[in-house]
Order: C-alpha cells, then sequence, then structure tokens
C-alpha cells in the first residue's frame, strides 16, 4: 500500500513578508464591486454633519461600506458588525483596519444617515441608469409589511382611547357639577351636547379648589380634588394618545410610528396583529429604484405619494405604471392619466370579468345596457332603470366621488326577478361613471399585447425582490424604531440588494454577459450594461 501524503499544517510557521489582504481577495469578489460603487458616491452631506474638533472619527465612507457589506451578507446586527471587522479578511480589507464598536456602528446607522441616505440611494440608482441597467421609465410597484422592533403587546387602540375618555369626561363633568352645586360656587350649566376641552376641565377644577381652600376643605373635599386632579392628568394622557394616533386605528407604546397590521407571517395562525410598517419598492429588471415607508395597512392609499416621492427624488416621472388591483381606485387612476402615466393597474373583478361565467351573466349591474343619450340602463326584460338621484361618496382620504341611483320603473309583474335582484321593490342600483370609465381604459391598456408583457414581468420583479430580501436574506424584522431610522435602515437593504445584483452580473463569464441585457420601455429586450466602471 502506497504511503499516504498531507500538506504541511504547521501552525508555527512563519513568513519572510507579511501577506496584504489584497492578495487574498479575488478581482471579481462583490466586496471590490461595492468598495469601487460606493468611492464614486458623493458623502459631502453626510460629512456635514460632523461638527469637528476633538477625537478623530471614522470616515463616513468607510463605515457606510462596511454596514452595506454587512447586509449584503445578511448580517444586521451591530454586534456581529464588529465581530467580523475583528475576523473577517473582507471587512478588514473593506474599512481599511478600522474597528469602531457596535456603539458607533448603531450610531452611524440610526443618528447619522439619518436625513442623509435618500440621496446616497438615488445616486446609486443614476448610476445604474447611466449604465444601462435601467430605464426609469416603468415602475413595477408593489408593498409588503414588515414587522417592528416594537413589543407587539404594546397597542394602544384608538377606539379604546375614545371609550374611555368619552366615560371619564363624562362622570368627571358629574362629579364637578355636583361639588359645584354643593359648594354654591359657580353653577356652570354644560349642555349635554358640548364637549368640554381638557383645558376646560382643568380649569373648573382649579376654581373649585380654591373655593373649597378658601372655606376650608375637608376630609371629604380633599379626596374629591386628588381624584379630579387624577381625571385631568387622565384626560392630558388620552389628548397625547390621539395626537400620537393622528389618522391611525392604532400604534405601539415602544415604537409610536409603527401600526398594527395584519402580517402574513402568523406564527399564531389567528390572524394577529403585529406593530409594523407598510414597504412600497420599485423595480426594473429586479433593481430596487425606489422604496417609501408607511403607516397604512393599505396599498391604495400610498400610491401617490408615492409617485410623488420618485419625482421628487429623480425629477421626472415613469412614463409606465405596473401594479396589482390593491392600488386600483378611482383616485389613483385619476392622477395617473393627469400626470400622463400609463396606469396597468387592476382593479378589482378584473379576473373575475375575463371569465366566460361573468361575461355571459346578464343580470349583473357590469352587463346591464346603458343608455348615455337618455341616461338610463335597460335590463334583460327590457325595461328601463331610469336615474333618481345623485350623491357624493368620500373616501377615508378625503376624496369625493359621484355617485348615481337608478331604479327601475316596475319590478312587479317581471318573471326574470328572482334572477335579476333579491329586493322585495324594484331594483335599485349604484353607479359611478368616472370609475367606470378608468376601469374600461385600463382594461384596453392590461389586455393590450404591452399589456399582457407587463403583467408577466409583473409577478418576477417586485414580488420576487421581496422573497429574496424576506427569504433568501432573512430580513422580515427591523432592528431599529421610529418612522425615520425604520427608512434608513430599509435603504441599506435596497442598495446592499441593488449591489448584489451588480456584483452578479459582472460574476458572469462574457458569453452570459452578452445574453444577459436590461428591458427597455419599448421592448422586451435588454441593453448591454457593463461597463468600465466596474471592472476590477
Amino acid at each position: 500500500m502506497a504511503k499516504i501524503a498531507f500538506k504541511n499544517d504547521n501552525q508555527k510557521q512563519f513568513l519572510l513578508l507579511p501577506p496584504s489582504l489584497d492578495e487574498l481577495i479575488p478581482a471579481t469578489h462583490p466586496v471590490r464591486i461595492l468598495n469601487t460603487v460606493i468611492d464614486t458616491l458623493n458623502v459631502d452631506s453626510l460629512l456635514s454633519s460632523y461638527r469637528g474638533g476633538g477625537n478623530s472619527c471614522f470616515h463616513p465612507r468607510q463605515m457606510l461600506k462596511i454596514l452595506v457589506y454587512a447586509y449584503l451578507n445578511n448580517i444586521y446586527s451591530s454586534r456581529r458588525i464588529e465581530q467580523c471587522l475583528e475576523e473577517n479578511i473582507h471587512y478588514m480589507w473593506l474599512g481599511g483596519g478600522i474597528k469602531p464598536d457596535h456603539r458607533t456602528i448603531n450610531y452611524f446607522r440610526g443618528k447619522r444617515l439619518n436625513g442623509n441616505f435618500d440621496s446616497l440611494f438615488t445616486q446609486i440608482v443614476e448610476l445604474l441608469h447611466r449604465e444601462g441597467f435601467v430605464s426609469l421609465q416603468v415602475q413595477y410597484i408593489d408593498g409588503t409589511k414588515i414587522e417592528s422592533a416594537a413589543n407587539k403587546y404594546s397597542f394602544v387602540w384608538r377606539g379604546s382611547v375614545e371609550k374611555y375618555d368619552s366615560r371619564l369626561r363624562e362622570k368627571t363633568d358629574a362629579v364637578l357639577k355636583e361639588i359645584e352645586k354643593t359648594i354654591e360656587a359657580e353653577n356652570r350649566d354644560t349642555a349635554e351636547d358640548i364637549e368640554l376641552t381638557t383645558e376646560e376641565f382643568s380649569s373648573r377644577v382649579e376654581r373649585i379648589k380654591e373655593r373649597m381652600q378658601s372655606d376650608g376643605m375637608t376630609k371629604q373635599g380633599r379626596k374629591q380634588v386628588k381624584e379630579l386632579d387624577s381625571a385631568v392628568e387622565k384626560m392630558q394622557e388620552y389628548d397625547n394618545k390621539r395626537e400620537v394616533l393622528g389618522n391611525r386605528n392604532s400604534y405601539s407604546k415602544t415604537d409610536e410610528d409603527a401600526t398594527f397590521m395584519r402580517m402574513k407571517e402568523d406564527a399564531m395562525l389567528n390572524g394577529q396583529l403585529k406593530p409594523g410598517y407598510n414597504v412600497q419598492i420599485s423595480t426594473e429588471n429586479q433593481f430596487i429604484t425606489n422604496y417609501g415607508i408607511y403607516q397604512r395597512p393599505t396599498d391604495t392609499g400610498t400610491l401617490i405619494d408615492y409617485l410623488k416621492s420618485f419625482k421628487q427624488r429623480y425629477g421626472i416621472t415613469s412614463t409606465e405604471i405596473v401594479a396589482d388591483a390593491g392600488y386600483g381606485s378611482e383616485q389613483n387612476y385619476e392622477y395617473m392619466l393627469e400626470n400622463e402615466m400609463i396606469p396597468y393597474v387592476k382593479y378589482n373583478y378584473f379576473h373575475k370579468e375575463q371569465k366566460r361565467k361573468f361575461r355571459n351573466n346578464p343580470y349583473l349591474q357590469q352587463n346591464l345596457v346603458y343608455d348615455k343619450e337618455h341616461d338610463m340602463f335597460i335590463c334583460p326584460n327590457g325595461k328601463r332603470l331610469i336615474h333618481i338621484d345623485s350623491y357624493t361618496r368620500t373616501s377615508e382620504l378625503g376624496y369625493e366621488s359621484k355617485v348615481d341611483r337608478y331604479v327601475c320603473e316596475d319590478c312587479s309583474d317581471c318573471p326574470l326577478k328572482k334572477e335579476c335582484t333579491k329586493t322585495k321593490g324594484n331594483r335599485e342600483i349604484e353607479v359611478n361613471h368616472t370609475l367606470n370609465e378608468y376601469k374600461r381604459q385600463v382594461r384596453k391598456l392590461l389586455t393590450s399585447e404591452r399589456g399582457l408583457y407587463h403583467r408577466s414581468r409583473r409577478p418576477i420583479e417586485p414580488e420576487a425582490v421581496f422573497g429574496q430580501i424576506k427569504d433568501a436574506h432573512h430580513f422580515k424584522r427591523f432592528r431599529l424604531r421610529s418612522l425615520k431610522k425604520v427608512n434608513v435602515e430599509f435603504g441599506l437593504v435596497a442598495m446592499a440588494h441593488n449591489l448584489r445584483k451588480i456584483a452578479k452580473l459582472i460574476s458572469l463569464n462574457p458569453i452570459k454577459r452578452r445574453n444577459n441585457k436590461c428591458n427597455t420601455t419599448q421592448k422586451g429586450n435588454m441593453k448591454d450594461a457593463y461597463t468600465h466602471l466596474f471592472a476590477a
């Protein structure tokens, strides 16, 4: 049997010259690409946040490189990043030997980047645009809910606050009236339909205290005054809670910017609400081109503000907007069409309308014949549904829609009534003609060749990106608290995602590169997107 030879594993061997970290990192390694890209960024906004003087500080560019590279490698803990700077040669090389502790890392992430990060992310996307990776002319938009770092049982509900506050005010008002009557103070008969403010309750209590002290306060009087003071403090607490709530229905005590939402990740399988944020992103070729953090649980009310943020970020508006039915509303369609955006945005019942059963049902409101000249509908039995009145419907966002009401002239002897309506009297319908016109336009767009292309692309654009971020890279919960800090944290996730994709494209061999092209707005083809900028 031949002798087995093993390689030298002497742990105490000496080198004539110490190895350079640069020699140990491959030319196409993602850390080099990240380093090259971030070196091109203008960090003047970050530098302006430093006051100067005192001890030397870590350069913000190096700190940014370390943070983004950590997020690129699914490391989100400041203590883990600190550990990597001690043990990992990639972090050592990237940081140039600096070793900030976890407090410094967390301070830079939560304080220094706060208010200065958006411009850095914008520069990355503009670089992608210049190099042909994205066109910025199409946005595939979608949202997901990500849990906050807040305690899941620290909820404050608007309904509870209003209920207990109302009870407290009624009880306190009754006690005050009784005391005022007893001591013959300012007997102020307040009408029941007038709601007193906390300041008015406080002034009434102060007047009673002054009168009772001048007359000699009894033990019972002192007890009542103490209870009244406690009630006023509780009212002020309820007022503060209402101020924090704003237009929301809930918030968390440990993260007041977080709203309780229904998450897809429900470990208890009981539909439990958790504190979180609604994260909206735009993608193109699976690069994140824009993002936004919202406190509203629904996507419908976020779209207009989100599109405005895109224009504010890049100074342009996209030509095409692609989104699912969660964004389809009259207000959103109106905004997109008025701003010359092509809305490939589904609405409720879009897929249902495509089914034969739906199209062939003559009794559905959508399938009734409309006589525009005489403003009436014709039922399957040939009877008229006459316009009787109109009213304005106001959404929770304050948008007003006009709704018209129509009623059939006579359904009493109609043989088709059982199939047409379940009401005892004549059939009534409510129609939003403006929304129906928007739906007609959108339906035409969605069923066109370009619309079919976008519909096929949407599931592999933002939905795939969210899948990569949440499942492949395990970012399912924020580490920071407050809306501003959460915005920075997801910005780091988005920047790391884009740089990860760049690194992967550059690592492809030339043959694969030629086949990997970027989508344009007019064609399903891609433009070659490799540049000298990313050369190792």
